[in-house]
């Protein structure tokens, strides 16, 4: 195996002019290589290049597209990242409602294994989960302010405060646990069938990450699927020989199908403004290639827009395709 060696900043630039790409002025470069790092960077080079076996540049790319996208990446990342943290805010809020209600607001109560799930293929992920979360109590009990202000007034910490230090991928896991009356009672809540739910809380989870730790998100693509909906149907999204839609079931935008149907109608509206802002930006930043490829790469139609403009009653009771 061939070590990887280093490559100062001015060899960095030849490699980038070796492979075609226009640099006009080299010390913006270089600048922007030290900043954000080459290797980071270069991840967004694909789209420029003539395929996937010829390495080289297309004709007139700039080192400044490929950083526009770079930086188009970084700002849709920041607008999901945003809306996802407002659909993990809202999940947690009425997860706690509804098992504190019904269960107790003490933990001794609330994490009880018969409150969950009978199912006997899931009893050692019961139990390992209440070991999680009392393992989150122990932890964050006198280190995080709302847990330590409720363990030394009160000795117990309500699911409503636990739920604060709960990552996101934890309340999906708690989710799948639940007994299915708690599941049902919640997924009415957001008008979407139990097992669609079950199936978005994880892709939720694997995207919240990827927006926190600066992963490239415009082209990525995800192991699980999303089933068609009245949405993609009301959008006319094409469908492949097999009968599957051709965008919108493990692209970006079925993250955006999905936050559609669980952010209120003017939360999903200021999103949408946002994204459409940014890919107005990067279109005008773009020469050598068009925003159609861009768009290609996310999964997003040409009438993406639209998606912003359906309303509750447009759909069927479900959402879900007849």
């Amino acid at each position: 195996m061939i070590d990887k060696q280093f490559k100062n900043l001015e060899e960095q630039i030849e490699i980038l002019k070796y492979k075609g790409m226009t640099i006009d002025d080299e010390d913006y470069a270089k600048k922007i290589l030290l900043r954000e790092n080459y290797f980071f960077l270069s991840g967004y080079r694909y789209p420029f290049m003539r395929s996937i076996k010829d390495k080289h540049f297309l004709d007139g790319v700039t080192f400044e597209e490929m950083y526009s996208l770079f930086l188009f990446d970084r700002a849709i990342r920041n607008v999901f990242f945003k809306y996802l943290l407002v659909i993990e805010n809202n999940l947690k809020s009425i997860f706690s409602y509804q098992l504190s209600k019904k269960y107790g607001y003490k933990e001794k109560y609330y994490l009880k294994s018969r409150n969950f799930t009978k199912d006997k293929n899931k009893q050692k992920q019961v139990n390992d989960l209440i070991k999680k979360v009392k393992r989150q109590i122990r932890v964050n009990g006198s280190k995080h302010t709302a847990t330590a202000h409720y363990m030394s007034n009160y000795g117990y910490v309500p699911l409503w405060i636990l739920v604060k230090v709960l990552s996101f991928g934890i309340v999906g896991e708690l989710f799948s646990i639940m007994k299915y009356d708690d599941q049902v009672n919640i997924c009415k809540l957001y008008n979407i069938p139990v097992d669609e739910f079950s199936n978005y809380l994880p892709i939720l989870s694997n995207y919240r990450n990827l927006c926190a730790h600066e992963d490239i998100l415009y082209e990525n693509r995800t192991q699980k699927k999303i089933k068609g909906t009245r949405f993609h149907q009301l959008l006319g999204i094409t469908k492949n020989e097999e009968g599957e839609y051709v965008n919108g079931t493990n692209d970006l935008f079925a993250l955006l199908i999905i936050m559609k149907r669980m952010l209120s109608y003017e939360e999903f509206k200021d999103m949408s403004l946002e994204l459409e802002k940014r890919i107005d930006n990067l279109e005008y930043n773009l020469h050598s290639i068009k925003i159609d490829k861009i768009l290609d790469k996310m999964g997003f139609p040409d009438n993406y827009m639209e998606l912003a403009n359906i309303e509750r009653r447009d759909v069927d009771d479900e959402t879900r395709e007849d």
